[in-house]
């Protein structure tokens, strides 16, 4: 139990020392991560339907 305390102890004193963002940076960020998963999504989406295209062409000429 005693290390259990002194973890959480610790735990609480990094916290402290942590630089938290400004709300500017936080939405700034925010914004960049919502930007970037978008476009990553529709790049994956885009070579998913290119790969199907390609698996049912290849599977269409051993009929």
């Amino acid at each position: 139990m005693q290390a259990f305390m002194t973890y959480i102890n610790d735990s609480i004193s990094e916290l402290r020392h942590v630089r938290w963002p400004t709300r500017q940076q936080a939405i700034r960020l925010s914004i960049i991560v919502i930007g970037f998963t978008l476009v990553s999504s529709l790049a994956f989406g885009v070579i998913d339907y290119a790969l199907s295209l390609i698996v049912t062409f290849l599977l269409s000429l051993t009929y």
